[in-house]
């Protein structure tokens, strides 16, 4: 099944609109801004710049009104990725040090506390072995929030984050 998702340049899905049917790593020439969307099936990370850069926001089915109030957005969309669903096994292994170094801790379901959990919440690389994942930079999926497909993350940076640290980590699964 594909995903759809519609970008409106006015509130309330008024003015022109442009479809997204799949990856588009530069929206700018589509549309001049962008103040609503509508997910019609799929699951979406949207990007304030292009080339899937800079804050990242998740959107599952659903309508979206007055999107920049609610996501806290300064900038328009520039770029969106497609995620897929996917219906196997999840599992990743997070790192301490960069380049897939030192302590290794392996995660296979949800993990709502990383330093609970692992006694550590800084992480500098992950391999991503299986499934689609979003990873919080705060407890309790709050906060920024960047999307992890399956590879590797030779560094914080490779996945977006501003620092090492995550608070907590959601599979992508469609609920």
């Amino acid at each position: 099944m594909m995903g759809k998702i519609i970008f409106y340049e006015d509130k309330n899905f008024g003015g022109r609109h442009h479809e997204c049917m799949s990856d588009c790593a530069d929206l700018h020439s589509m549309f001049s801004r962008c103040q609503s969307i509508r997910v019609v099936s799929g699951m979406f990370m949207i990007y304030e710049r292009p080339n899937f850069m800079g804050h990242q926001h998740f959107l599952r089915k659903g309508d979206y009104s007055d999107y920049m109030r609610m996501m806290g957005m300064s900038e328009c969309v520039k770029s969106c990725r497609m995620i897929p669903m996917h219906r196997g096994n999840f599992r990743m292994r997070l790192y301490d040090r960069s380049d897939m170094g030192g302590q290794t801790m392996e995660l296979d379901d949800d993990c709502p506390n990383c330093m609970d959990r692992f006694r550590m919440s800084d992480f500098n690389s992950c391999n991503v072995m299986d499934g689609h994942w979003l990873i919080y930079d705060q407890a309790n999926y709050r906060g920024r929030h960047y999307y992890l497909r399956p590879g590797q993350y030779r560094r914080y940076n490779d996945w977006g984050g501003m620092s090492s640290k995550i608070g907590s980590i959601r599979r992508i699964m469609d609920l």
